[in-house]
């Protein structure tokens, strides 16, 4: 399996940032059940406001391919517009576990 784990950094106000990031939140929940190499998706939304980075999410797929399957899915597209004209900044990681 792989750990497919990005935090997002936004733009705008804290109010701005806090909606987006719930939305964002929600269109990512409803990937597992959209797209058949999602094994789980975990999405938090940071909570302590000295700290920089706005969205953490989790995705497991069985292999590294299957990375590229979830990133170029309609529907995992579609999620990503909802940050495009906030995203800041982002950081990725993917490792076998």
């Amino acid at each position: 399996m792989v750990k497919h784990i990005v935090t997002f950094k936004l733009a705008g106000s804290p109010e701005e940032r806090r909606r987006v990031a719930e939305s964002f939140r929600d269109a990512l929940m409803a990937l597992p059940e959209q797209i058949d190499v999602l094994q789980s998706m975990e999405v938090g939304i940071n909570e302590n406001p000295s700290e920089d980075w706005d969205v953490v999410l989790t995705a497991i797929v069985p292999d590294m391919p299957s990375v590229e399957v979830y990133a170029k899915h309609p529907a995992h597209v579609a999620a990503a517009s909802l940050i495009a004209g906030l995203k800041e900044s982002r950081a990725c990681v993917d490792y076998y576990c």
